[in-house]
């Protein structure tokens, strides 16, 4: 568990959010679970809601539509929950006094002591997200996101900086591959979220109406917005934090870094991973490279429409 692995020797704070209140049979499992700093705060409709740009009924329609076209595709809570983590739990009361943040989530497993303090690890290099497991997204949920992120990039040139990492998720065609960093795991400066690029990128995305009428997640759009904003050396992979997610896991190879773990790499996923492999991969792009290889597939969109298989 996070307590044993980590921080029964750092002693950072938790911070429990939900849109119900916590019983006390919860807090009580929690007291006993940590003696650590425990804030707990409830999700109004401010945080946890609707879009402005969609209805209560235009929401139930797509819910509809969508149901067994993906997994949670007729699930409300979900999208609430993708809105907030998108663009909201950051300005949450109990976050405001907080540079730093580590997600954590229910049925996750850490498999590795971890030694040293991630957060001061990033500080130090310069690193403002960090990730363990890189999948791709469905194709479905996303089906217009990179449209209208695109569409934000035209618009907001001036918020973008010189070089970044856009091209682990774009590939040389200007379409999005899919890859993101799954956020049911970061560890995230702050100020990346805070910073007016970022936010003028997620209101773009809350007015576009996708996180309701189709399904798009927080993992892709903290990716994207990621590896258009940061450097690759802003961005670390940590390899030696052994994690698992249902549906993924990842376990550390190097001799090392396994010494300090209990579960097999062999079952690792990240290793078969074709974005993980790409991560290691790709380098920085320049700005005017990406307004380029954007500009030239909107040409070939017009002339033969979009390939097949993209979005």
């Amino acid at each position: 568990m996070f307590e044993d692995r980590f921080n029964r020797r750092y002693k950072y704070p938790y911070v429990l959010l939900n849109d119900q209140n916590f019983t006390q049979e919860f807090r009580d499992g929690i007291a006993a679970i940590t003696k650590n700093e425990v804030r707990y705060g409830i999700l109004d409709s401010d945080y946890w809601g609707y879009s402005p740009s969609v209805t209560p009924e235009g929401t139930e329609k797509k819910l509809a539509e969508n149901k067994n076209r993906y997994l949670y595709g007729g699930s409300l809570s979900y999208r609430f929950m993708c809105r907030f983590q998108s663009g909201l739990f950051y300005k949450h009361p109990l976050l405001r006094d907080l540079d730093w943040y580590w997600r954590l989530e229910p049925d996750v497993e850490y498999y590795c002591d971890l030694d040293y303090d991630p957060f001061v690890f990033m500080r130090d290099r310069g690193i403002k997200y960090g990730f363990t497991i890189a999948p791709r997204e469905g194709r479905r949920t996303v089906e217009t996101l990179w449209h209208h992120t695109r569409e934000w990039i035209k618009d907001n040139v001036e918020l973008l900086p010189e070089r970044s990492l856009v091209n682990w998720v774009m590939g040389t065609d200007g379409h999005y591959n899919l890859c993101h960093f799954w956020s049911n795991f970061e560890i995230v400066d702050l100020s990346l979220y805070r910073s007016a690029a970022y936010e003028s990128y997620f209101n773009y995305l809350d007015n576009a109406q996708g996180f309701f009428y189709e399904r798009w997640g927080d993992a892709p759009i903290h990716s994207i917005a990621a590896t258009l904003l940061l450097e690759k050396g802003q961005i670390h992979w940590f390899e030696d934090i052994g994690y698992k997610h249902p549906g993924n896991m990842h376990c550390p190879r190097d001799p090392d870094m396994h010494a300090k773990c209990i579960c097999d790499p062999g079952k690792a996923y990240t290793y078969r991973s074709a974005c993980q492999s790409r991560f290691a991969k790709v380098n920085n792009m320049a700005r005017e490279r990406m307004l380029e290889i954007i500009r030239n597939s909107e040409r070939e969109y017009q002339l033969h429409g979009p390939p097949e298989g993209t979005v």
